[in-house]
């Protein structure tokens, strides 16, 4: 009883510092073949902004992307929000990214983690993994998709803007 809750503990302190977090300032590169800075976007606003992490081979981030896209215009109208999707491709699988985001005609911005940096330093272990940041700092984590998780990615982003 005594490990379980010095366990509970330490997660609580852990998961507060998680969401306090800040992101690193790292390039990552647009489909247009440009360096980023990804404190350009991020520090610039006091909007949540979502960086969602996926791969070309990972299903459920492509779920998890279509589905945000068929609503975006309509939530970024509403709540003022920007989406990133951060597509995580190693050399072998990178020259599929442009395809499919012509494919899928996302409306969002896409940029590359080309040597998956920026997913490194948020210890971001599986994809399809959410962030939300606000005004630098991280706010929100979720990993993984299921229908249905993006009421909650909504609910996030309704009560921070």
């Amino acid at each position: 009883m005594k490990f379980c809750l010095s366990f509970l503990l330490l997660l609580t302190v852990f998961s507060k510092f998680a969401k306090s977090q800040t992101v690193p300032n790292i390039n990552l590169v647009n489909l247009d073949g440009k360096n980023i800075a990804i404190n350009n976007f991020i520090s610039n606003t006091d909007k949540p902004i979502v960086l969602s992490f996926w791969a070309t081979w990972c299903v459920p981030c492509i779920n998890e992307l279509s589905i945000i896209n068929d609503q975006y215009n309509d939530l970024q109208k509403q709540y003022g929000f920007k989406l990133y999707a951060i597509a995580v491709d190693d050399s072998r699988t990178a020259k599929r990214i442009q395809p499919m985001v012509n494919g899928k005609n996302w409306d969002f911005d896409v940029l590359h983690d080309q040597n998956q940096e920026l997913k490194r330093q948020l210890n971001i272990m599986n994809i399809p993994y959410t962030v939300v940041v606000k005004n630098g700092k991280v706010i929100y984590r979720h990993s993984g998709y299921v229908a249905g998780d993006e009421d909650e990615l909504i609910n996030v982003i309704s009560t921070n803007q």
